[in-house]
């Protein structure tokens, strides 16, 4: 004899029963996005000319998307959370749009998207469709912050979302396939890193069906056991949804996603009202295994299709050149029942529309997901306060990067109440210099503290993990809800990251021409033990090319800056700091080096971007140089100046002018980017036709890329890295690259008409002390004495440049 349904049980039936309904009327529009240009409810026989010409698009997710979208409503709705959707499978595009439509919100962004048949039509129509929008999750997409064109990184968005965010659960669905990325891999020691006493939570969804495009994937193939024990060692606490009858597997996850829930409630509780520090606690997470491509097609011309790899993209293909498949696609859709998902009208029935959350609850119209919408001013401290005092050129010696690691100590504590600024790393902020800000802040650390252990705190202001993967993936969440931050890496290392930035400056790109997507802070990168100062590490460590990659970008998306030292450095980190909807790229040293300007000559040089050293060159006033001498990075300007000394020295009636170039992006002519330069100022600095001897940080390609429409382009002559390096002293890696003083004197006097032959004896000198550096430090390990002890000899005679 069964036992009596109690009234609860049968109300939580009845209320599983309507979310059915939901996750058919979001599959119905998915499948709809990818093939229909009309008649969007079938409200006619399904005919050639209501297909797409091209079907574009991935189904085999996005039931599974759905399903998750589906009871998450129903949660947020009974326990009035706030929670946003992260869709890390790759193609879920369709998923995400049908549910945001659903619900309302994609509507009100999109007010020509109606909610009835003429804007069903719309809907399906636009989607991967020329004019239209993309198959993924993109900045188009209410709700996302996370790009989805490119897969291993939804996890670390989540994280990043929810440091600082104490009442903000991010939902994150990691796919089978995405899984078996090494950033997604290491992203699951994201909650060694997470206090749940301030900030919010994720929950992670790892969403095995199975397949990849072609192949069964690692985890999907994996017995329960193995994944369990898989995920209890990384910290979690793996709860299990299995199986493929709708029914059966709505109950099970109705219950489970409570379960989960309830752990993150009773986690957070526990450590908010638990003085002191506190244990990392097990997180939850739910592992969910459904068929890939759940409640499509079973075959398809006699071959499995749901439950296998042909489900990925479009499971019945060519429905108009092949009848049997359009019937089978009309089937398909039929089945589920769109007349009584939406009214006459083609609107979503009342009782279906009343299980969405109300306003900001809607996971597609949640503020954390537009973070422009949340994000609060950074303060700041007044970066003059932290000037080296400088009274002539080369006079002082310090640390750029030092310096800039004070001013940023002032920035954690003047925020330390807002908790809205983050510092990010892998392992690399004291090695960077930058180890002033603990004096304000610690590492954040979750696991075990030793009593030796150094500057580690569950609430510290500064993250670092060995994988750039991770920071960069942190760095993007912060910022894209609302948050500041600044990242700090190994020159050479940024390229583990080039991809996440290409991702990055695609989404700020996009998101720049949507009118509801408010500016966010930017990204902002300090590149430093870079490739000239990387002498100790060799080889592997010097490679300057991530700015190459950089320049390849929209204009108004990127800036690139180039400190000579450490007050230009401070107006740079400062300016930084203030923008928003840019990503901005910082290559300045850590090393001692001779300190160029005064604070006052600093901010003036700085907010030109490029300027001539007047105190530095011999041109006299009202007159054209012999030859300009350029430089962009302080290990260039460093050089130069050294080659402009040999050349006052040896050639003392050579008229030189010495150009400085802190913002790359000034040598873009003005119509190709915000900050370049007129053809007349670019001429005014570079001459028309004089010849220009430029000592550039990178690879030189990059100079004559940006500068190939300037009139005197044909007389510009770059010298930077030549892919030469090793383990070596720091004035022998410029020389191997021909970076060096006595190089670049040599090009200046060689590009001169007529001095060739005339200097001849100062090019021999020049080549001779080439000689005898080499000899030197394969004797001796270290550079010649006067190379290490040269200081600039001339002081300064034009105090509008230095004070």
């Amino acid at each position: 004899m069964q036992s009596a349904t109690t009234p609860n049980e049968q109300a939580r039936a009845d209320d599983l029963v309507l979310l059915d309904r939901y996750w058919r009327a979001a599959n119905y529009l998915s499948v709809g996005q990818i093939y229909l240009l009309a008649n969007p409810l079938l409200r006619e026989p399904l005919k050639l000319e209501h297909i797409k010409p091209r079907l574009l698009g991935h189904w085999g997710t996005t039931p599974g998307l759905n399903f998750i979208y589906a009871h998450l409503n129903r949660a947020i709705r009974t326990s009035h959370l706030n929670v946003i959707y992260i869709c890390g499978p790759g193609h879920g595009g369709p998923g995400m749009v049908a549910n945001t439509y659903l619900e309302g919100t994609y509507t009100e962004l999109y007010p020509e998207v109606t909610r009835d048949l003429d804007g069903l039509r719309k809907l399906f129509r636009q989607f991967s469709f020329p004019g239209g929008i993309p198959s993924h999750a993109a900045p188009e997409t209410p709700g996302s912050i996370h790009e989805g064109g490119e897969l291993g990184y939804a996890l670390v968005h989540a994280y990043g979302a929810v440091f600082d965010n104490p009442d903000l659960i991010a939902v994150c669905v990691v796919g089978d396939g995405e899984a078996e990325t090494g950033p997604l891999a290491a992203s699951w020691h994201s909650n060694k890193f997470l206090n749940p006493k301030h900030d919010g939570a994720v929950l992670p969804i790892l969403h095995l069906n199975g397949y990849k495009i072609a192949n069964p994937t690692v985890l999907g193939r994996m017995d329960d056991e193995d994944v369990r024990s898989l995920f209890t060692g990384y910290g979690y606490e793996p709860l299990f949804v299995e199986g493929d009858d709708p029914h059966a597997m709505h109950r099970s996850m109705a219950s489970t996603l409570d379960t989960a829930l309830g752990s993150i409630r009773a986690i957070q509780q526990a450590a908010r009202q638990q003085p002191g520090d506190l244990k990392r606690p097990r997180w939850p997470m739910i592992v969910l295994r459904s068929p890939k491509g759940w409640t499509g097609p079973k075959e398809v011309d006699g071959l499995k299709v749901e439950g296998f790899w042909r489900a990925h993209q479009v499971p019945i293909a060519n429905p108009r050149g092949n009848p049997e498949h359009l019937k089978l696609l009309e089937h398909w859709m039929r089945s589920y029942e769109p007349e009584s998902l939406f009214d006459a009208n083609g609107r979503l029935v009342a009782e279906l529309q009343a299980l969405a959350p109300a306003g900001a609850r809607r996971m597609g119209a949640n503020p954390h997901a537009n973070g422009g919408l949340l994000k609060r001013e950074l303060k700041l401290p007044d970066f003059r306060a932290y000037a080296v005092e400088v009274t002539a050129p080369g006079e002082v010696v310090a640390e750029a990067t030092r310096e800039l690691g004070k001013f940023l100590r002032e920035v954690v504590e003047l925020n330390a109440e807002a908790r809205n600024f983050r510092i990010m790393g892998p392992d690399e902020t004291a090695s960077n210099r930058l180890d002033a800000v603990f004096e304000a802040t610690d590492r954040v650390w979750m696991e075990g503290i030793e009593p030796y252990d150094v500057h580690l705190a569950h609430d510290g202001r500064v993250m670092e993990v060995l994988s750039e993967h991770l920071c960069h993936g942190w760095l993007e969440g912060y910022l894209l809800t609302g948050r500041h931050g600044f990242f700090s890496c190994y020159e050479a290392f940024i390229h583990i990251v080039d991809s996440m930035f290409n991702q990055h400056a695609k989404w700020l790109k996009v998101s720049r021409a949507l009118p509801w997507r408010r500016p966010i802070a930017s990204l902002n990168y300090l590149l430093t033990s870079h490739v000239w100062r990387q002498d100790h590490n060799g080889f592997s460590h010097q490679d300057p090319g991530f700015v190459d990659l950089v320049t390849n970008k929209k204009a108004d998306i990127v800036r690139v800056y180039f400190p000579p030292d450490a007050n230009t450095l401070l107006w740079v980190g400062d300016h930084c700091l203030r923008t928003y909807d840019r990503i901005n790229v910082i290559v300045a040293g850590k090393q001692p080096a001779p300190q160029w300007l005064s604070m006052r000559a600093a901010i003036t040089h700085c907010e030109a971007g490029i300027g001539i050293w007047d105190w530095a060159g011999t041109e006299p006033p009202n007159a054209e140089p012999d030859v300009v001498m350029a430089c962009a990075g302080d290990v260039p300007t460093l050089e130069t100046l050294a080659a402009v000394d040999l050349l006052r020295k040896a050639l003392p009636e050579l008229r030189i002018r010495v150009v400085n170039v802190v913002d790359l992006m000034t040598l873009q002519p003005m119509e190709q980017h915000p900050h370049g330069l007129s053809d007349r100022d670019f001429d005014s600095l570079f001459t028309r036709d004089k010849p220009v001897v430029f000592a550039y940080h990178g690879y030189p390609y990059l100079i004559h890329r940006l500068t190939y429409r300037r009139t005197n382009h044909d007389g510009m002559h770059v010298r930077g890295f030549a892919e030469e390096g090793t383990t070596t002293t720091p004035f022998d890696m410029v020389v191997l690259n021909g970076l060096d003083r006595f190089h670049l004197a040599i090009e200046a006097i060689e590009r001169m008409p007529g001095l060739g032959i005339a200097a001849a004896h100062v090019k021999r000198r020049f080549r001779d002390a080439l000689t005898e550096h080499t000899r030197y430090v394969r004797e001796h390990g270290e550079d010649m004495p006067q190379i290490r002890d040269w200081v600039w000899p001339y002081g300064t005679t034009d105090h509008k440049c230095v004070d």
